[in-house]
């Protein structure tokens, strides 16, 4: 990548200068009580935040939080993300209570060198995701004001063509943070020349989200590990009786097509978890794939799978993981996305954790994260990378 990094910035000398850093902020909050449930992502950006601040710099982080629909939403403040930053950096953070409005105007304009600030939520503001460039252009402007230069490390970002991934970089001197470099240095440690065997497991509930990606692995890697939800489709594909469970009838086909293109690389489920219903406290037990009944849906993968699947992986010297193996938020169908996490750190391999829920699912079950090479802190970016796709926020750095 022909892309300028934080390093090249500090070099040049940050201290009085005000940067701009879009971070992925983007954290889970308990629906009752607000309060954030994993602050992974605030710990992935504190690297390239601590270093401008060490260096003097006027720091404006900006970030996104859920799907509010361009309009102010208290259920998607960034205000409890202020607060759980400055406690991870040690100091306060200065949080401003619109994005581009009077509050982000003062609260910039007050910053001390070495201070930092928190815009609330881009989301609010109709620009940041509008598809009309010049709407979105228009707000892109207000938020270069904020800054002298530009730092990039919202890795789960990057597949946006949002107005402060896209559009701010091509106003303001644009570097790549720590973790985007990490991230794409990591991935492309996938893409280029892996160490063989590359092994790579799917989870996840749908096949339709995970196509585009099977399609352009299948090719590359040795062997194909498929479970959690979209496994029932590639089931069905071969005429077995899923029950209940979550089902792409609209996939049957191309699940059916993967499978004989496949030349022996996908390897499926041989049990699976199969419960009354979707719920915690549901009676379960575990049948052979050929055995589901009618009545019932399966909700994670059973023990003869996951032993299957850990002795694929335990040759491996190359391994990516994305999406957990059923329902691991409940404890009953917790052990194959467990087991299958197990299997990848007990391998003699480099391991990628491809974000999202499986990230979320590593520390859910409060497994050693420093056991995997490298966790992502965004599970479509990192998708999309590996399909071959150009990454919006990714070109704007290399422009």
């Amino acid at each position: 990548m022909s892309i300028r990094t934080l390093d090249d910035l500090l070099a040049e000398g940050v201290s009085g200068r005000r940067v701009l850093v879009r971070a992925d902020l983007n954290v889970p909050l308990d629906k009752q009580t607000g309060d954030i449930t994993d602050d992974g992502r605030i710990r992935a950006v504190l690297p390239t935040l601590g270093a401008l601040v060490e260096a003097g710099a006027k720091v404006v982080v900006c970030s996104h939080l859920g799907r509010p629909k361009g309009a102010p939403d208290p259920q998607f403040s960034l205000s409890p993300v202020a607060d759980r930053l400055g406690e991870l950096l040690g100091a306060p953070v200065h949080f401003a209570t619109d994005t581009v409005g009077d509050s982000a105007r003062s609260t910039v304009a007050d910053l001390a060198d070495g201070q930092v600030a928190l815009l609330e939520n881009l989301r609010f503001n109709a620009g940041e995701t509008s598809k009309d460039e010049a709407e979105r252009g228009a707000f892109a402007d207000q938020l270069a004001a904020f800054g002298d230069a530009y730092v990039d490390d919202a890795f789960g970002a990057v597949h946006r063509k949002h107005a402060s991934v896209y559009d701010v970089p091509a106003r303001l001197p644009h570097v790549a943070g720590r973790l985007v470099l990490r991230e794409v240095e990591v991935l492309s440690k996938l893409t280029s020349e892996p160490e063989r065997p590359y092994v790579v497991v799917l989870g996840g509930s749908k096949v339709s989200d995970k196509l585009a990606v099977i399609e352009a692995l299948l090719p590359t890697v040795d062997r194909l590990l498929i479970g959690g939800g979209m496994c029932f489709t590639f089931l069905k594909a071969q005429g077995l009786e899923v029950g209940t469970s979550l089902l792409e009838k609209d996939m049957v086909e191309t699940c059916r097509n993967l499978l004989e293109r496949s030349e022996g690389k996908i390897m499926l489920p041989v049990d699976v978890v199969v419960a009354d219903a979707f719920a915690p406290d549901a009676a379960h037990d575990t049948v052979r794939v050929d055995g589901i009944p009618s009545h019932r849906l399966g909700l994670d993968v059973g023990p003869e799978t996951v032993a299957g699947f850990a002795a694929a992986l335990s040759p491996a010297k190359t391994i990516f993981w994305n999406g957990p193996m059923g329902v691991f938020e409940m404890a009953a169908f917790a052990a194959g996305t467990r087991g299958i996490a197990e299997a990848i750190t007990k391998a003699d391999a480099f391991s990628v954790v491809g974000g999202g829920d499986s990230a979320a699912a590593v520390r859910a079950l409060g497994l050693d994260e420093s056991s995997f090479g490298h966790i992502s802190t965004g599970g479509g970016a990192s998708l999309e990378y590996l399909e071959g796709k150009t990454l919006p926020g990714i070109a704007a750095l290399e422009n």
